[in-house]
Protein backbone atom coordinates (compact mmCIF):
# COMPACT_ATOMS: atom_id res chain seq x y z
CA UNK A 1 0.00 0.00 0.00
CA UNK A 2 1.48 3.32 -1.10
CA UNK A 3 1.54 6.21 1.38
CA UNK A 4 -1.03 8.89 0.71
CA UNK A 5 -0.15 12.52 0.00
CA UNK A 6 -0.33 13.54 3.65
CA UNK A 7 2.05 10.76 4.71
CA UNK A 8 4.49 11.66 1.94
CA UNK A 9 4.46 15.30 3.00
CA UNK A 10 5.05 14.24 6.61
CA UNK A 11 8.02 12.07 5.63
CA UNK A 12 9.46 14.87 3.49
CA UNK A 13 9.05 17.32 6.38
CA UNK A 14 10.78 14.95 8.80
CA UNK A 15 13.64 14.40 6.32
CA UNK A 16 14.06 18.15 5.82
CA UNK A 17 13.97 18.78 9.59
CA UNK A 18 16.71 16.19 10.16
CA UNK A 19 19.01 17.95 7.66
CA UNK A 20 18.20 21.30 9.26
CA UNK A 21 18.98 19.96 12.75
CA UNK A 22 22.31 18.56 11.52
CA UNK A 23 23.25 21.96 10.11
CA UNK A 24 22.18 23.91 13.21
CA UNK A 25 24.00 21.45 15.46
CA UNK A 26 27.21 21.88 13.44
CA UNK A 27 27.03 25.68 13.68
CA UNK A 28 26.44 25.59 17.44
CA UNK A 29 29.21 23.04 17.97
CA UNK A 30 31.71 25.16 16.00
CA UNK A 31 30.90 28.20 18.13
CA UNK A 32 31.20 26.22 21.37
CA UNK A 33 34.45 24.49 20.34
CA UNK A 34 36.17 27.70 19.25
CA UNK A 35 35.27 29.56 22.44
CA UNK A 36 36.44 26.80 24.80
CA UNK A 37 39.34 25.23 22.88
CA UNK A 38 42.14 26.81 25.02
CA UNK A 39 40.68 25.04 28.08
CA UNK A 40 40.59 21.75 26.18
CA UNK A 41 44.25 22.18 25.17
CA UNK A 42 45.21 22.85 28.79
CA UNK A 43 43.30 19.74 29.90
CA UNK A 44 45.08 17.57 27.31
CA UNK A 45 48.52 18.81 28.40
CA UNK A 46 47.65 18.07 32.04
CA UNK A 47 46.53 14.54 31.21
CA UNK A 48 49.72 13.85 29.25
CA UNK A 49 51.84 14.96 32.20
CA UNK A 50 52.97 11.69 33.82
CA UNK A 51 54.62 13.33 36.82
CA UNK A 52 53.02 12.97 40.23
CA UNK A 53 53.96 16.52 41.22
CA UNK A 54 51.11 18.51 42.76
CA UNK A 55 52.62 21.78 41.55
CA UNK A 56 51.36 21.23 38.01
CA UNK A 57 48.02 22.95 37.59
CA UNK A 58 45.85 24.27 34.79
CA UNK A 59 46.84 27.92 35.27
CA UNK A 60 50.57 27.12 35.16
CA UNK A 61 50.20 24.96 32.05
CA UNK A 62 48.20 27.65 30.23
CA UNK A 63 50.69 30.34 31.26
CA UNK A 64 53.61 28.28 29.91
CA UNK A 65 51.84 27.79 26.58
CA UNK A 66 51.26 31.55 26.19
CA UNK A 67 54.80 32.40 27.26
CA UNK A 68 56.48 29.91 24.91
CA UNK A 69 54.14 30.00 21.89
CA UNK A 70 52.15 33.18 22.25
CA UNK A 71 48.33 33.47 22.59
CA UNK A 72 47.80 31.57 19.32
CA UNK A 73 49.49 28.57 20.92
CA UNK A 74 46.27 28.05 22.88
CA UNK A 75 44.54 27.23 19.58
CA UNK A 76 47.01 24.62 18.27
CA UNK A 77 44.91 21.75 16.96
CA UNK A 78 41.72 23.79 16.54
CA UNK A 79 41.15 22.83 12.89
CA UNK A 80 40.95 19.04 13.48
CA UNK A 81 38.80 19.75 16.54
CA UNK A 82 36.34 21.70 14.37
CA UNK A 83 36.39 18.93 11.74
CA UNK A 84 35.71 16.35 14.46
CA UNK A 85 32.67 18.24 15.70
CA UNK A 86 31.25 18.53 12.18
CA UNK A 87 30.75 14.76 12.42
CA UNK A 88 30.62 13.94 16.14
CA UNK A 89 28.15 16.45 17.54
CA UNK A 90 25.46 16.40 14.81
CA UNK A 91 25.38 12.59 14.80
CA UNK A 92 25.09 12.20 18.57
CA UNK A 93 22.58 15.02 19.14
CA UNK A 94 20.23 14.15 16.27
CA UNK A 95 20.55 10.40 16.89
CA UNK A 96 19.67 10.88 20.57
CA UNK A 97 16.62 13.01 19.78
CA UNK A 98 15.39 10.52 17.16
CA UNK A 99 15.92 7.56 19.51
CA UNK A 100 14.17 9.37 22.35
CA UNK A 101 11.20 10.37 20.24
CA UNK A 102 10.94 6.90 18.66
CA UNK A 103 10.74 5.25 22.09
CA UNK A 104 8.18 7.80 23.27
CA UNK A 105 6.06 7.28 20.14
CA UNK A 106 6.29 3.50 20.58
CA UNK A 107 4.97 3.93 24.12
CA UNK A 108 1.97 5.77 22.72
CA UNK A 109 2.97 9.28 23.80
CA UNK A 110 2.33 11.46 20.81
CA UNK A 111 4.10 14.42 22.34
CA UNK A 112 7.50 13.17 21.25
CA UNK A 113 9.16 15.35 23.86
CA UNK A 114 10.73 12.65 25.98
CA UNK A 115 9.10 13.81 29.19
CA UNK A 116 7.72 10.33 29.96
CA UNK A 117 11.09 8.57 29.56
CA UNK A 118 13.03 7.55 32.65
CA UNK A 119 16.50 8.91 33.28
CA UNK A 120 18.01 5.44 32.76
CA UNK A 121 16.33 5.11 29.34
CA UNK A 122 17.63 8.53 28.32
CA UNK A 123 21.10 7.56 29.59
CA UNK A 124 21.15 4.46 27.37
CA UNK A 125 19.95 6.45 24.35
CA UNK A 126 22.61 9.09 25.00
CA UNK A 127 25.40 6.55 25.45
CA UNK A 128 24.47 4.61 22.32
CA UNK A 129 24.31 7.82 20.24
CA UNK A 130 27.72 8.86 21.53
CA UNK A 131 29.30 5.53 20.57
CA UNK A 132 28.09 5.77 16.96
CA UNK A 133 29.27 9.37 16.63
CA UNK A 134 32.69 8.70 18.18
CA UNK A 135 33.52 5.78 15.90
CA UNK A 136 32.93 8.05 12.91
CA UNK A 137 34.86 11.00 14.35
CA UNK A 138 37.78 9.10 15.94
CA UNK A 139 40.39 9.88 13.22
CA UNK A 140 39.83 13.63 13.59
CA UNK A 141 40.02 13.25 17.38
CA UNK A 142 43.34 11.41 17.05
CA UNK A 143 44.82 14.18 14.88
CA UNK A 144 43.59 16.80 17.37
CA UNK A 145 45.24 15.06 20.35
CA UNK A 146 48.53 14.52 18.48
CA UNK A 147 48.68 18.20 17.42
CA UNK A 148 47.85 19.40 20.92
CA UNK A 149 50.60 17.18 22.34
CA UNK A 150 53.08 18.56 19.78
CA UNK A 151 53.10 21.82 21.68
CA UNK A 152 55.00 20.08 24.48
CA UNK A 153 57.76 19.11 22.05
CA UNK A 154 58.05 22.73 20.89
CA UNK A 155 58.33 23.92 24.49
CA UNK A 156 61.22 21.48 24.99
CA UNK A 157 63.04 22.87 21.95
CA UNK A 158 62.25 19.83 19.82
CA UNK A 159 60.82 19.67 16.32
CA UNK A 160 57.05 19.04 16.23
CA UNK A 161 55.94 15.81 14.62
CA UNK A 162 53.35 17.40 12.34
CA UNK A 163 53.11 20.69 10.43
CA UNK A 164 49.32 20.60 10.16
CA UNK A 165 46.20 18.38 10.15
CA UNK A 166 46.77 16.96 6.65
CA UNK A 167 50.44 16.29 7.41
CA UNK A 168 49.42 14.51 10.62
CA UNK A 169 46.82 12.45 8.77
CA UNK A 170 49.30 11.43 6.06
CA UNK A 171 52.08 10.54 8.49
CA UNK A 172 49.79 8.50 10.74
CA UNK A 173 48.52 6.47 7.78
CA UNK A 174 52.05 6.03 6.38
CA UNK A 175 53.73 4.98 9.65
CA UNK A 176 50.86 3.25 11.48
CA UNK A 177 48.59 2.11 8.67
CA UNK A 178 45.00 3.09 7.90
CA UNK A 179 43.88 1.35 11.07
CA UNK A 180 46.19 3.69 12.99
CA UNK A 181 43.61 6.43 12.50
CA UNK A 182 41.44 4.53 14.99
CA UNK A 183 44.17 4.12 17.60
CA UNK A 184 42.59 4.53 21.02
CA UNK A 185 39.11 4.00 19.59
CA UNK A 186 38.14 1.60 22.39
CA UNK A 187 38.83 4.02 25.29
CA UNK A 188 37.48 6.75 23.01
CA UNK A 189 34.18 4.89 22.63
CA UNK A 190 34.08 4.20 26.37
CA UNK A 191 34.50 7.89 27.06
CA UNK A 192 31.91 8.85 24.46
CA UNK A 193 29.38 6.47 26.01
CA UNK A 194 29.95 7.92 29.49
CA UNK A 195 30.07 11.57 28.35
CA UNK A 196 26.87 11.36 26.35
CA UNK A 197 25.15 9.24 28.96
CA UNK A 198 25.83 12.01 31.47
CA UNK A 199 25.56 15.01 29.15
CA UNK A 200 22.53 14.33 26.95
CA UNK A 201 20.41 12.46 29.48
CA UNK A 202 21.20 14.90 32.28
CA UNK A 203 20.60 18.00 30.12
CA UNK A 204 17.32 16.62 28.81
CA UNK A 205 16.12 15.48 32.25
CA UNK A 206 17.34 18.58 34.11
CA UNK A 207 15.75 20.97 31.61
CA UNK A 208 12.38 19.24 31.87
CA UNK A 209 12.63 19.16 35.67
CA UNK A 210 13.31 22.91 35.76
CA UNK A 211 10.41 23.66 33.40
CA UNK A 212 7.88 21.25 34.94
CA UNK A 213 8.60 22.53 38.46
CA UNK A 214 8.23 26.13 37.20
CA UNK A 215 11.76 27.08 38.28
CA UNK A 216 12.12 28.70 34.85
CA UNK A 217 10.38 28.66 31.50
CA UNK A 218 11.90 27.03 28.42
CA UNK A 219 14.45 29.83 28.01
CA UNK A 220 18.11 30.70 28.58
CA UNK A 221 17.77 30.30 32.36
CA UNK A 222 16.52 26.73 32.07
CA UNK A 223 19.15 25.94 29.45
CA UNK A 224 21.94 27.36 31.64
CA UNK A 225 20.91 25.39 34.74
CA UNK A 226 20.58 22.19 32.73
CA UNK A 227 23.96 22.66 31.01
CA UNK A 228 25.74 23.17 34.36
CA UNK A 229 24.28 19.95 35.76
CA UNK A 230 25.01 17.94 32.62
CA UNK A 231 28.58 19.23 32.44
CA UNK A 232 29.30 18.20 36.02
CA UNK A 233 27.83 14.70 35.66
CA UNK A 234 29.53 14.10 32.29
CA UNK A 235 32.94 15.15 33.66
CA UNK A 236 32.69 12.96 36.76
CA UNK A 237 31.73 9.91 34.74
CA UNK A 238 34.12 10.36 31.83
CA UNK A 239 37.36 11.78 33.22
CA UNK A 240 39.12 8.42 33.88
CA UNK A 241 38.28 7.19 30.37
CA UNK A 242 39.36 10.57 28.98
CA UNK A 243 42.80 10.28 30.61
CA UNK A 244 43.28 6.76 29.22
CA UNK A 245 41.99 7.81 25.79
CA UNK A 246 44.34 10.79 25.59
CA UNK A 247 47.42 8.75 26.55
CA UNK A 248 46.55 5.89 24.21
CA UNK A 249 45.95 8.19 21.26
CA UNK A 250 49.10 10.25 21.84
CA UNK A 251 51.55 7.34 21.89
CA UNK A 252 53.20 6.45 18.61
CA UNK A 253 55.45 3.44 18.07
CA UNK A 254 59.15 4.29 18.29
CA UNK A 255 61.93 3.18 15.94
CA UNK A 256 62.02 -0.25 17.60
CA UNK A 257 58.25 -0.55 17.54
CA UNK A 258 57.97 -0.21 21.31
CA UNK A 259 54.98 1.45 22.92
CA UNK A 260 54.26 2.38 26.55
CA UNK A 261 50.74 0.95 26.80
CA UNK A 262 49.61 -2.32 25.18
CA UNK A 263 45.92 -1.67 25.72
CA UNK A 264 43.54 0.71 27.44
CA UNK A 265 43.42 -1.66 30.43
CA UNK A 266 47.24 -1.71 30.55
CA UNK A 267 47.23 2.09 30.46
CA UNK A 268 44.68 2.22 33.27
CA UNK A 269 46.65 -0.18 35.48
CA UNK A 270 50.03 1.51 34.86
CA UNK A 271 48.60 4.98 35.47
CA UNK A 272 47.08 3.96 38.82
CA UNK A 273 50.14 1.96 39.89
CA UNK A 274 52.68 4.68 39.06
CA UNK A 275 50.70 7.86 39.73
CA UNK A 276 47.92 6.77 42.07
CA UNK A 277 44.13 6.63 41.72
CA UNK A 278 43.79 10.41 41.64
CA UNK A 279 45.68 10.47 38.33
CA UNK A 280 42.52 9.16 36.64
CA UNK A 281 40.92 12.52 37.35
CA UNK A 282 43.87 14.58 36.10
CA UNK A 283 42.52 17.57 34.30
CA UNK A 284 39.14 17.29 36.09
CA UNK A 285 38.81 21.02 36.73
CA UNK A 286 39.76 22.20 33.21
CA UNK A 287 37.56 19.41 31.79
CA UNK A 288 34.58 20.61 33.82
CA UNK A 289 35.54 24.25 33.25
CA UNK A 290 35.43 23.50 29.53
CA UNK A 291 32.31 21.32 29.48
CA UNK A 292 30.29 23.87 31.42
CA UNK A 293 30.95 26.84 29.07
CA UNK A 294 30.95 24.50 26.03
CA UNK A 295 27.51 23.22 26.85
CA UNK A 296 26.25 26.68 27.75
CA UNK A 297 27.37 28.09 24.39
CA UNK A 298 26.19 25.03 22.49
CA UNK A 299 22.78 24.49 24.07
CA UNK A 300 21.81 28.16 24.28
CA UNK A 301 22.78 28.79 20.65
CA UNK A 302 21.29 25.51 19.42
CA UNK A 303 17.96 26.05 21.19
CA UNK A 304 17.84 29.63 19.88
CA UNK A 305 18.65 28.55 16.32
CA UNK A 306 15.93 25.90 16.50
CA UNK A 307 13.48 28.54 17.63
CA UNK A 308 14.47 30.87 14.77
CA UNK A 309 14.16 28.00 12.28
CA UNK A 310 10.66 27.20 13.52
CA UNK A 311 11.59 23.87 15.16
CA UNK A 312 10.36 22.72 18.54
CA UNK A 313 12.58 22.85 21.62
CA UNK A 314 15.10 19.98 22.00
Amino acid sequence: MKPNGEEERGQLRAHKNTHLKLMLTSLSAMAAETSTFPIDLTKTRLQLDSSSSSTTNAFRVASEIVREQGPLGLYKGLSPAIIRHLFYTPIRIVAYENLRNAVVSADGDGGGGGGSLSLSAKALAGGFSGVIAQVVASPADLVKVRMQADGRLVSQGLQPRYSGPLDALNKIVYTEGFGGLWKGVFPNVQRAFLVNMGELACYDHAKRFVIQNQIANDNIYAHTLASIMSGLSATTLSCPADVVKTRMMNQAAGKEGKIIYNSSYDCLVKTVRIEGLRALWKGFFPTWARLGPWQFVFWVSYEKLRQIAGLSSF
